[in-house]
């Protein structure tokens, strides 16, 4: 895409962090935007944020775990602006701990919104750009945790995998329609969000397993996370980023170089049939990050 005047963005989990950043980067492009968010007062509070920037704003309670749902959100994308050019699903959550130890609930609420809420996306959204027949880009949010694997991060891994062999999936598929719409998919490490707190959304139906705090990925207390989150790159440079990568139509949006060792790490692994191996404070030292 080149132009973005006057074109349609529809973005999940809008009302914070990366999300929110991208529909202010849209907003300043002239866009009209979509905000989709299960977390209702965030997402009133963005939405007349937005209209006080002069941006057309339609905001929607949406829970992307259940695909009417997106279908609802499509349905009054096209029914207030008529058409959708760019859709970022982007909506996500984290449960973390040993594989064994979590519950039925936290693999369906993590997969449900991490991945499921992508499937939705696509199949909903991707038919009416193919139908409109004039361009479009689908962003996909999945992260460093889909391109790598860390002790302690296994649900949260599995749906982002998932998202990039998703992603890629996609991109071949239309490709070889010979279609106008393009796919980017969104690999960062850590960006300052509030994806610890994302049990703040959790539906009930899904309660907890345990109660957190101990330990997150990797084995690190969730006070060194939240330290490295902290530090992390500003929601505002990803959606840079992105916007980058749609206006380019670049398919890889890997917002740290630094971390690249770490994907190069584990594809020479297995092109050497070698067994998995993890140093965090090796890694954390390759990254530049202060692991104590």
């Amino acid at each position: 895409m080149k132009e973005f005047r006057d074109q349609v963005a529809v973005v999940t989990g809008a009302a914070s962090g990366i999300g929110r950043a991208l529909v202010d980067r849209f907003a300043a492009e002239g866009m009209k935007i979509v905000l989709a968010d299960i977390e209702v007062g965030a997402l009133a509070k963005a939405k007349s944020e937005l209209e006080a920037m002069g941006a057309e704003v339609l905001a929607v309670a949406t829970d992307v775990s259940k695909p009417e749902e997106i279908e609802a959100l499509a349905a009054k994308t096209l029914a207030a602006f008529g058409a959708v050019h760019i859709v970022c699903n982007n909506a996500g959550v984290a449960a973390t701990g040993p594989l064994w130890e979590r519950s039925l609930a936290d693999y369906e609420w993590v997969l449900g919104v991490n991945l499921w809420g992508v499937i939705h996306g696509i199949r909903t959204f991707v038919p009416i750009l193919l139908d409109q027949d004039t361009g479009g880009h689908i962003v996909n949010t999945a992260s460093l945790a889909g391109l790598t694997i860390v002790p302690g991060n296994g649900i949260y891994q599995i749906s982002k995998h998932g998202v990039v062999a998703l992603s890629e999936s996609l991109h071949f598929d239309l490709a070889q329609r010979g279609a106008k719409v393009r796919v980017s998919v969104l690999c960062p490490s850590f960006v300052r969000t509030a994806i610890l707190d994302s049990e703040r959304n959790r539906p009930a139906h899904l309660a907890a397993s345990q109660e957190g705090g101990a330990t997150t990925a990797a084995g690190l207390p969730e006070e060194l996370v939240r330290q490295l989150i902290a530090s992390g790159l500003e929601p505002t440079q990803v959606a840079q980023k992105v916007f980058e990568a749609i206006r380019d139509e670049k398919f890889w949006i890997l917002t740290h170089p630094e971390a690249k060792h770490r994907i190069r790490d584990r594809m020479e692994a297995i092109l050497e049939d070698r067994n998995p191996e993890f140093s965090l404070g090796a890694a954390l030292a390759r990254d530049g990050l202060d692991g104590k």
